[in-house]
């Protein structure tokens, strides 16, 4: 695995900073610039993390780096559907084109951010703590 650089680290740092408080935010109910915030804090995680390669033979490091991928765009999916929460910029497409459309919009997008943003923290607690464990097995055998 290739590390990242002090730059690319500070950036990774002050992205996963950023969407735990625009999150928080969120949660407490500041909505206009928190989502935002943690939209920005994703796309800095995500691109930092994107960054990170593994060039080596071991199949569980490349399937749960594949595991890492997922949980990045799941949270920019989660950050995509807080701004979607907090300005409703689809909600004319559901009353137009969707029979009974806001219940349809509610179902579909109403806070549904926490489950998806829920699901990317436990795989990313998970993949983080076995590729360690991987990484130091393979680095054992060199």
């Amino acid at each position: 695995m290739n590390e990242l650089n002090k730059i690319q680290s500070i950036v990774f740092l002050v992205g996963g900073g950023l969407m735990v408080i625009g999150a928080g935010l969120y949660v407490l109910g500041f909505h206009r610039p928190e989502c935002w915030i943690y939209m920005v804090g994703a796309v800095c995680f995500a691109s930092m993390q994107l960054q990170q390669r593994y060039e080596g033979s071991n199949i569980v490091i490349r399937r749960l780096r594949r595991t890492v991928i997922l949980c990045d765009i799941c949270f920019l999916l989660a950050g995509l559907l807080m701004i979607e929460n907090t300005y409703n910029f689809l909600l004319p497409l559901f009353l137009d084109y969707v029979r009974d459309g806001l219940n349809a919009y509610l179902i579909y997008t109403m806070n549904k951010w926490v489950v998806v943003l829920l699901v990317a923290a436990v795989l990313e607690v998970y993949t983080t703590h076995r590729m360690s464990n991987e990484l130091e097995k393979e680095a054992k055998k060199r």
